[in-house]
């Protein structure tokens, strides 16, 4: 699966990554995968097949048995641990389904983190938090929100320094199929005006049908998905018969 213009540099490569758990549990063989900046991927698959195994490989929070994963051109393994570190907080983005949130720092304080990290002006985190429907509730703190408001500071966050890649696990497992519908639609809208390639490993099928496309992970490998190969022209539909397969709160 090759990312056709090799004149841009692929926001990610997996290069053969395989790891396997205790006496011989094989869950990648030799995976290959190239995301393309600004695309946005979702992953399927059935439990225990891999796919948080995958994200966690990709962010550097578990080490592969073989294989390189290279992030905007840095393959990450060559990296000594503060040049790792510093790839992560520049080059990554995490959405998560607990939406991770500090509950003692108000909703401009959490989306700052990444710029305090990267030793950037704090001034975007309210520019951010405009652009995913929260604007002028930067002192709010996060026991105030919905859960949707919730994932939409989650989002606000990934986003703020520009990563080049987000990863994104289970981003609306804790949300009704509405206000799931609204996040997804901002999430990528939000992801493609920044520019940063998205990888999204899902359960639902309605939390796919907003990707680029769908790929399926199995022992066998990522293969796109028989079902959809590209974004429909509306997937934000509500006749979108998937739509529905998201998780009740």
């Amino acid at each position: 699966m090759a990312f056709r213009d090799e004149a841009v540099v692929p926001a990610l490569e997996c290069r053969g990554l395989s790891k396997q758990y205790g006496a011989g549990r094989v869950v990648l063989a030799r995976l290959d995968f190239t995301l393309g900046p600004g695309e946005f991927v979702a992953i399927m698959g059935d439990s225990g097949v891999g796919k948080s195994t995958l994200l966690n490989l990709i962010a550097g929070l578990d080490s592969a048995d073989s294989g390189d994963v290279i992030i905007d051109g840095s393959p990450v393994a060559q990296l000594d641990d503060n040049a790792a570190t510093r790839l992560r907080r520049q080059k990554l983005g995490f959405v998560f389904q607990a939406f991770h949130v500090l509950p003692h720092l108000t909703l401009a304080q959490n989306v700052a983190l990444p710029l305090l990290l990267n030793e950037l002006p704090t001034a975007g985190a309210l520019d951010m938090l405009a652009a995913v429907g929260l604007g002028g509730r930067g002192d709010d703190f996060p026991r105030q929100l919905s859960g949707g408001e919730l994932q939409r500071v989650a989002i606000a966050r990934a986003l703020v320094h520009r990563p080049k890649l987000i990863l994104a696990d289970e981003p609306t497992g804790n949300l009704d199929p509405d206000t799931a519908h609204e996040v997804l639609s901002l999430f990528r809208t939000q992801s493609k005006a920044t520019g940063a390639a998205t990888i999204m490993v899902t359960h639902s099928e309605a939390a796919a049908a907003v990707a680029d496309r769908i790929l399926i992970l199995s022992d066998g490998g990522l293969h796109a998905s028989p079902a959809k190969h590209a974004l429909s022209a509306d997937p934000f539909s509500r006749d979108t018969p998937a739509r529905s397969a998201d998780n009740a709160r």
